[in-house]
Protein backbone atom coordinates (compact mmCIF):
# COMPACT_ATOMS: atom_id res chain seq x y z
CA UNK A 1 0.00 0.00 0.00
CA UNK A 2 2.10 3.04 -1.22
CA UNK A 3 1.43 6.41 -2.04
CA UNK A 4 0.48 6.80 -5.68
CA UNK A 5 1.31 9.91 -7.46
CA UNK A 6 -2.30 11.47 -7.02
CA UNK A 7 -1.94 11.12 -3.49
CA UNK A 8 1.09 12.99 -3.49
CA UNK A 9 -0.03 15.85 -5.27
CA UNK A 10 -2.82 16.40 -3.13
CA UNK A 11 -1.11 16.30 -0.29
CA UNK A 12 1.09 18.90 -1.75
CA UNK A 13 -2.01 21.36 -2.77
CA UNK A 14 -3.38 21.04 1.21
CA UNK A 15 0.51 21.69 2.69
CA UNK A 16 0.03 24.98 0.23
CA UNK A 17 -2.85 25.45 1.04
CA UNK A 18 -2.48 25.70 5.03
CA UNK A 19 0.89 26.92 4.75
CA UNK A 20 0.93 29.62 1.73
CA UNK A 21 3.35 29.71 -0.85
CA UNK A 22 5.38 32.43 1.19
CA UNK A 23 6.41 30.27 4.13
CA UNK A 24 6.78 27.69 2.46
CA UNK A 25 9.35 29.45 0.54
CA UNK A 26 10.86 31.38 3.65
CA UNK A 27 11.12 27.48 5.15
CA UNK A 28 12.99 26.36 1.87
CA UNK A 29 15.80 29.23 2.40
CA UNK A 30 15.79 28.33 5.96
CA UNK A 31 16.63 24.82 5.42
CA UNK A 32 19.01 25.61 2.40
CA UNK A 33 21.05 28.49 4.84
CA UNK A 34 20.98 25.84 8.09
CA UNK A 35 22.96 23.03 5.62
CA UNK A 36 25.20 25.41 3.95
CA UNK A 37 25.96 26.86 7.58
CA UNK A 38 26.34 23.07 8.72
CA UNK A 39 28.81 22.08 5.99
CA UNK A 40 30.90 25.53 6.58
CA UNK A 41 31.24 24.84 9.74
CA UNK A 42 32.14 20.87 9.12
CA UNK A 43 34.89 22.46 6.95
CA UNK A 44 36.19 25.25 9.15
CA UNK A 45 36.14 22.70 12.09
CA UNK A 46 38.44 20.53 10.16
CA UNK A 47 41.16 23.38 8.88
CA UNK A 48 40.85 24.76 12.60
CA UNK A 49 41.74 21.75 14.77
CA UNK A 50 44.71 21.18 11.99
CA UNK A 51 45.96 24.66 12.76
CA UNK A 52 45.43 24.19 16.34
CA UNK A 53 47.43 20.92 16.59
CA UNK A 54 50.17 22.44 14.42
CA UNK A 55 50.25 25.87 16.85
CA UNK A 56 50.26 23.87 20.04
CA UNK A 57 53.14 21.48 19.24
CA UNK A 58 55.11 24.54 18.39
CA UNK A 59 54.07 26.94 21.30
CA UNK A 60 56.59 26.32 24.49
CA UNK A 61 54.79 24.60 27.53
CA UNK A 62 53.70 27.03 30.35
CA UNK A 63 53.77 26.44 34.16
CA UNK A 64 50.66 26.85 36.07
CA UNK A 65 51.50 30.06 38.39
CA UNK A 66 54.90 31.06 36.52
CA UNK A 67 53.54 34.68 36.60
CA UNK A 68 52.46 34.40 40.72
CA UNK A 69 55.22 34.98 43.18
CA UNK A 70 55.08 32.31 45.84
CA UNK A 71 53.93 33.42 49.23
CA UNK A 72 55.17 32.48 52.61
CA UNK A 73 51.10 31.30 53.50
CA UNK A 74 51.52 28.20 52.31
CA UNK A 75 48.98 25.82 53.98
CA UNK A 76 50.26 21.80 54.56
CA UNK A 77 47.04 20.20 53.71
CA UNK A 78 48.51 16.79 55.89
CA UNK A 79 48.91 18.97 59.05
CA UNK A 80 45.73 20.48 58.82
CA UNK A 81 44.14 16.69 58.71
CA UNK A 82 42.07 15.54 61.78
CA UNK A 83 43.81 12.14 64.06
Amino acid sequence: MGFSTTHLLIFLVIIIVIFGTKKLRNIGSDLGGAVKGFKDGMKDGTDKTAEETAAAATAAPQQVGAGTPATKETIDVEAKTKV
